[in-house]
C-alpha cells in the first residue's frame, strides 16, 4: 500500500513539472513573437528615412545641375586683364580635377563638384560658380612650373627639326632643356602609339620652346593686346622647360572660337589624360602650353 502511494506521489510530481515547463515555454515563445512583431514594425522606418534623404539629395544636385548649365556658358570672370565668359572651354580639365567623366550638365557632375568643394573647404552645394571656379583655377596655376630662372646654355639641347611644327625653324629657336626634351620624346612616342599618328601628322609637334627675355619682349611688342595671360612678362619659356605643342586649330590663337576647336581634338584629350605621367602640366588658358615640372 505504501508502495502504491509512493508511485502515485512520483507520478503527480512529474506531471506538475511537465505542466510548469510547458507553461514557461509558451510564455517565452509569446515574448519572442511580440519582440519579432515589434522589430518588424520598426525596420521599415530606416529605409524610409534613407529614401527621403536620397530624394532630398537628388533634388539638391538637380537644382545645382540646372545652375551649372547656365554658368558653363555665362559665368563672368576675369583673367590676365581680360574679361572671360563661361567655363565650357575647360570641361576636360575640370573633369580631370573632379575625377569624373560625367557631363557637366548632369546631377552626377554636380555631386562630384560638391565632393571637391568639401575637400577644398568651400560650401559643398555642387554649383561651379565664380568662387568655386576661381579656386579651381588657382589649383591649376599652383601645379605649374615654380622656378622660372632662365636656364644656363649648358642645360640645353637642340631639338630635331622632325619634332617641330615648323621643321625649318632656326637652330637657336629649337633649344629645349635637356630633361624636358627627353620626357617630351617619351610622351609623344606613347601618344603616337595610342592615337595612331603618322610621321606627317602635325599633332603634338613643338611650336615653340625656349625663348630669351629679349625675344619675348619682341613678341609682346608685336601683339600689344595679348595681355599677361597670353605673353607673360616672366615667361616659363625662359627656362626651356615650357613647350607650346600643336593640338589643332590655329596653333597659338587665344580666341574662344579657336580654343573651342583645340580642346576637343584627340591630341588635347590625350594630353589631359596622360601628360602628367611624363611630368608635364598644363597652362589652363592655353591648350597648347605644357610645362615640365619634375
Amino acid at each position: 500500500m505504501k508502495t502504491t502511494k509512493g508511485h502515485i506521489s512520483i507520478i503527480l510530481a512529474v506531471l506538475a513539472a511537465v505542466v510548469t515547463v510547458v507553461s514557461l515555454s509558451a510564455r517565452s515563445s509569446h515574448g519572442q513573437a511580440s519582440r519579432a512583431k515589434t522589430t518588424s514594425r520598426i525596420k521599415p522606418a530606416v529605409p524610409e528615412r534613407a529614401a527621403a534623404t536620397n530624394a532630398s539629395k537628388s533634388a539638391a544636385f538637380a537644382a545645382a545641375a540646372a545652375q551649372n548649365v547656365q554658368l558653363r556658358n555665362q559665368l563672368s570672370w576675369n583673367f590676365g586683364g581680360k574679361q572671360q565668359r563661361g567655363w565650357y572651354l575647360h570641361d576636360l580639365l575640370i573633369g580631370d580635377t573632379l575625377d569624373t567623366k560625367d557631363d557637366a550638365t548632369t546631377s552626377d557632375f554636380a555631386e562630384a563638384v560638391a565632393k571637391w568643394q568639401k575637400r577644398s573647404g568651400l560650401s559643398a552645394d555642387g554649383v561651379l560658380d565664380q568662387d568655386a571656379f576661381m579656386r579651381m583655377v588657382s589649383q591649376w596655376q599652383s601645379n605649374r612650373l615654380k622656378d622660372r630662372t632662365p636656364a644656363d646654355p649648358g642645360q640645353f639641347v637642340t631639338g630635331s627639326p622632325a619634332h617641330f611644327y615648323d621643321p625649318g625653324r632656326a637652330e637657336e629657336m629649337r633649344q629645349v632643356e635637356r630633361n624636358t626634351y627627353e620626357a617630351y620624346q617619351k610622351m609623344i612616342a606613347a601618344a603616337h602609339a595610342d592615337l595612331k599618328l603618322g610621321p606627317r601628322d602635325k599633332y603634338l609637334k613643338i611650336i615653340s620652346s625656349y625663348r630669351s627675355p629679349a625675344y619675348q619682349d619682341e613678341l609682346r611688342r608685336k601683339s600689344p593686346n595679348s595681355g599677361s595671360a597670353g605673353l607673360a612678362v616672366n615667361s616659363p619659356h625662359f627656362t626651356g622647360r615650357a613647350l607650346d605643342i600643336y593640338v589643332g586649330g590655329d596653333p597659338v590663337d587665344t580666341k574662344d572660337s579657336n580654343r573651342a576647336i583645340q580642346v576637343n581634338t584627340p591630341a588635347y584629350r590625350w594630353l589631359v589624360r596622360n601628360a602628367d605621367r611624363f611630368g608635364f602640366r598644363p597652362y589652363f588658358y592655353e591648350p597648347w602650353h605644357w610645362e615640365y615640372v619634375k
